[in-house]
């Protein structure tokens, strides 16, 4: 097993005022070369907004792009015609594909959102474009992995263009990971709570990074949501 640690207090932070984002990995005006990719995950944002802002619209190609709400709502728009609002429980991706601007605006008038994003290398290069969003109950993560994002289709999850699994659960008894492919590895992140995976302690927005390794356990020491990035150790 290879074990690679990320604390919470050591990531790249940026405060814009209308944004406070904190970084997992190198990103805008943050960069560590000994943080610039997790095998194919490429970013794991945390970002604050504040009510009314956002991100104008802007291009991406060639990227899985995920967002996960955590707090209040977020306003989706995008050149191939999608439009949409995102909530909590709500969960969108969109695959940049071949060329796609966008723009992400907090919904609210009044209140912050919060949300992370996460980019993943894709598979297939120059696809087309393309947005999904699906709203998946927390309840069905009690003490049990709920997979939402998937490669399989029709597999009650959102599509991804990549041999990659993105999990949430919440638990307040000790749990294992079981990989969908033993040559991926797992970037997981400790919402909140906290626990111990082999030897290492976790506490909030503590992240740790498992390969070489078909599944391992999780000791949980205090009850604990934790979201687990599958992801091929080889970029394309």
């Amino acid at each position: 097993m290879k074990i690679l640690v990320h604390r919470a207090i050591d990531r790249g932070k940026a405060d814009f005022g209308w944004l406070k984002a904190n970084y997992s990995f190198s990103f805008a005006n943050y960069y560590n070369p000994e943080k610039e990719n997790f095998g194919a995950l490429r970013v794991l944002n945390d970002d604050c907004i504040q009510a009314s802002h956002g991100f104008g619209k802007h291009p991406h190609s060639n990227m899985e792009i995920v967002t996960i709400p955590l707090s209040g709502a977020i306003k989706h728009a995008d050149s191939t015609g999608n439009e949409g609002v995102i909530k909590v429980g709500d969960i969108q991706i969109m695959s940049a594909g071949s060329g796609i601007l966008h723009s992400e605006f907090n919904a609210s008038e009044s209140d912050e959102a919060a949300l992370f994003q996460i980019w993943i290398f894709p598979k297939i290069l120059n696809m087309p474009p393309r947005y999904d969003q699906l709203f998946f109950d927390e309840r069905e993560r009690v003490n049990s992995w709920q997979v939402v994002v998937s490669p399989k289709e029709n597999s009650h999850a959102l599509w991804i263009n990549q041999d990659a699994y993105i999990s949430l659960g919440n638990f307040d008894e000790d749990k294992s990971y079981q990989l969908f492919n033993s040559l991926n590895g797992v970037y997981l992140m400790l919402i909140e709570g906290e626990a111990e995976i082999n030897g290492v302690r976790l506490s909030d927005r503590d992240c740790i990074g498992i390969s070489d390794v078909s599944d391992f356990q999780i000791t949980v020491l205090k009850p604990v949501k934790l979201l687990a990035i599958e992801v091929p150790m080889q970029i394309n």
